[in-house]
């Protein structure tokens, strides 16, 4: 299937809302949330940064992410969009769109795009500046012969930035701005507040994507609000952080190996990747 047929299937998606996007940081993670049943499957930048080693916050190279995000591209067969972060490079919209090109060219349907970093040491870059990324990462698929389903990323309450009261109406104007400037989606992290999740479905003019975050509203509860797109961002890498370093301490504290309902069997784990191959060669998503 070519990657436009792909990026038009996961487009569709879009439409049973709220479209759930599990976010995977490796190859076997993302093989894992494949036959947990996800129907497409998001990266985490921080989680993949954390297995190289590193923090979160475009700490990786370019040609780190985008190998990272081809192992977890060749371990699953349902669509992947990948998290780049603030494009890589310095930024510009030269490098955005290198690094689009890059991933088109390995079968990736879509990215997410931050506003943050900005420059001279301001939190966001100004809208009209990110912008131009967005309309250079359209641009850069087109050229490239594919299409490319663009979240575009506003961390206004991510980064708590400016007096509270002003992150509404800043959210929704930068999200309107990058809707015209070509955003499929438009992804606004750090709300956890029902009301104001609505107001925010009422106010910018495209599907919201909202992350999933402790207090936040349940999946089926972000559906009647109107949310069109769920991801969890690191927080399944976190989980399972968390359960390696309690294995861990297990292990050196007491000297024990923990209860075998805790663990996947390894055979059923092996089999995950002896079936790979032959659902890669017989499905068409």
């Amino acid at each position: 299937m070519k990657q436009s047929d792909r990026v038009a299937y996961f487009r569709q998606l879009h439409t049973n809302r709220p479209l759930v996007l599990p976010n995977a940081w490796d190859a076997a993670s993302a093989r894992v949330i494949e036959l947990a049943g996800a129907q497409a499957i998001a990266t985490t930048s921080a989680g993949i940064s954390w297995a190289f080693g590193r923090g979160d916050g475009q700490k990786l190279r370019r040609e780190e992410m985008i190998q990272a995000i081809r192992y977890i591209m060749q371990a699953v067969a349902v669509p992947v969009t990948a998290d780049i972060e603030g494009g890589y490079g310095s930024g510009s919209t030269n490098d955005v769109a290198e690094t689009v090109q890059a991933l088109i060219s390995i079968g990736v349907v879509g990215v997410n795009l931050e506003d943050s970093p900005g420059c001279d040491g301001q939190v966001l870059l100004a809208p009209e500046a990110q912008a131009e990324r967005i309309h250079a990462a359209r641009e850069a698929a087109l050229a490239a012969g594919g299409d490319l389903v663009i979240n575009a990323r506003t961390d206004v309450y991510l980064f708590q930035v400016g007096a509270p009261e002003t992150r509404f109406d800043a959210a929704v104007r930068r999200a309107n701005i990058y809707r015209s400037a070509g955003a499929d989606c438009l992804f606004v992290p750090g709300v956890i507040d029902a009301g104001t999740i609505a107001a925010l479905v009422r106010a910018i003019d495209g599907p919201l994507n909202i992350m999933a975050m402790p207090g936040a509203p349940n999946v089926s509860q972000l559906g009647q609000l109107g949310v069109a797109r769920v991801s969890v961002g690191p927080t399944i890498a976190q989980v399972a952080l968390a359960a390696t370093q309690r294995a861990a301490r297990e292990l050196l504290v007491h000297g024990t190996y923990g209860r075998s309902e805790d663990s996947l069997p390894f055979s059923e784990v092996n089999e995950m990747f002896a079936r790979l191959s032959l659902q890669q060669d017989t499905n068409i998503y």
